[in-house]
């Protein structure tokens, strides 16, 4: 199941605002980008909230089915992790090619960990 609408990031032009200002941290399996409080888009207006893209490459495995489980996986962690975030932020998760060997704990650990560098998330 997929992220709700209003936290996620849909046009191309709210991903390269966040790949040209937001800041980055990566570890194994994930990278991240997240901007705060983004300013208004013609496109997407910021909402009240988070939002979320996620980025994979067919780098990360030549088949559609491993790369949407992938997907599936991140937004299923993102869900779990939604209810401690505040504030405004569009963030964008590119998934690594080593992903392809992490599940489910892996993703959440990882995100938790990223989102709590990037101070998106409290470390409590």
């Amino acid at each position: 199941m997929a992220l709700p609408r209003q936290h996620r990031l849909r046009s191309p032009r709210s991903f390269s605002k966040v790949y040209r200002h937001g800041r980055r941290a990566t570890r194994h399996c994930l990278a991240i980008k997240a901007l705060k409080n983004p300013l208004p888009d013609e496109v997407e207006p910021v909402s009240s909230g988070i939002c979320f893209g996620v980025s994979i490459s067919r780098k990360v495995h030549k088949r559609a089915v491993v790369r949407n489980r992938i997907k599936r996986q991140i937004h299923a962690a993102l869900r779990g992790l939604l209810s401690r975030m505040d504030g405004a932020w569009w963030i964008v998760i590119n998934v690594r090619t080593t992903a392809t060997a992490c599940e489910y704990n892996e993703f959440l650990q990882e995100l938790e960990s990223l989102l709590i560098e990037l101070e998106v998330l409290s470390g409590s």
